[in-house]
């Protein structure tokens, strides 16, 4: 992860550049998406989190704010600083994804791929949208479920050393019950994400047809 270790190395500077460029994580939710609320995860076709994520490794232990718009078509994940200045974004869209960071921009048709080539990174960007709603991807063996029958504990072995994912904490937002905590660990990788925020979103249309049947039946 050298390229992730030069990256996030100075706090210092991402400090000096949020006061200088202060470009903010003022990600906006697309036209076509508006927020909703849910009774289950698996309702939402898109969604928005905000969090923290933190990484440790035998180089590096570095925290750092995590923003992800995610839905059928399209993913945008991007990292600032406490300031707000992005210093990592990526998208993906229709088979391409881009990547900006340090001033670069780099493309590929794959976001794992392009992230791990450029960054370092072996965060599992596939599997993530699932974990972080609480649901298992089909890779993935559940080892342990808490008291109200939650998942607890899970393991995927579809890369060696293989990725475990524990569940430590829940919240409701959005009227669904979503992880609050999380810990992954791949070898001597150690991720922690924690979830602020996370709001299920829906197309405008759709919202506007359930509203005005909803009208209809109550005639």
């Amino acid at each position: 992860m050298n390229n992730l270790r030069r990256i996030t190395k100075n706090t210092y500077l991402w400090v000096m550049l949020g006061t200088l460029l202060v470009s903010g994580c003022s990600t906006t939710i697309p036209d076509n998406l508006v927020p909703v609320s849910v009774n289950k995860v698996q309702q939402a076709g898109a969604w928005e989190m905000q969090g923290k994520l933190a990484v440790r490794t035998p180089q590096d232990k570095f925290s750092t704010n995590l923003y992800w718009l995610h839905s059928p078509t399209h993913d945008e994940l991007k990292l600032t600083t406490m300031l707000g200045t992005t210093v990592l974004s990526l998208q993906s869209r229709a088979g391409e994804a881009t990547l900006e960071v340090d001033g670069r921009t780099y493309t590929d048709s794959d976001p794992q791929r392009l992230l791990t080539r450029v960054s370092g990174w072996s965060i599992p960007i596939d599997s993530l949208p699932l974990w972080i709603t609480g649901q298992l991807t089909v890779g993935d063996k559940l080892m342990a479920k808490d008291a109200q029958g939650r998942p607890a504990k899970l393991v995927n072995s579809e890369q060696l050393p293989p990725w475990e994912v524990d569940f430590k904490s829940w919240q409701v937002q959005s009227g669904a019950e979503v992880p609050r905590l999380l810990n992954l660990r791949r070898g001597d990788v150690r991720l922690k994400l924690q979830l602020n925020q996370w709001q299920a979103l829906a197309p405008q249309d759709t919202t506007l047809i359930k509203l005005a049947s909803q009208t209809e039946n109550s005639l």
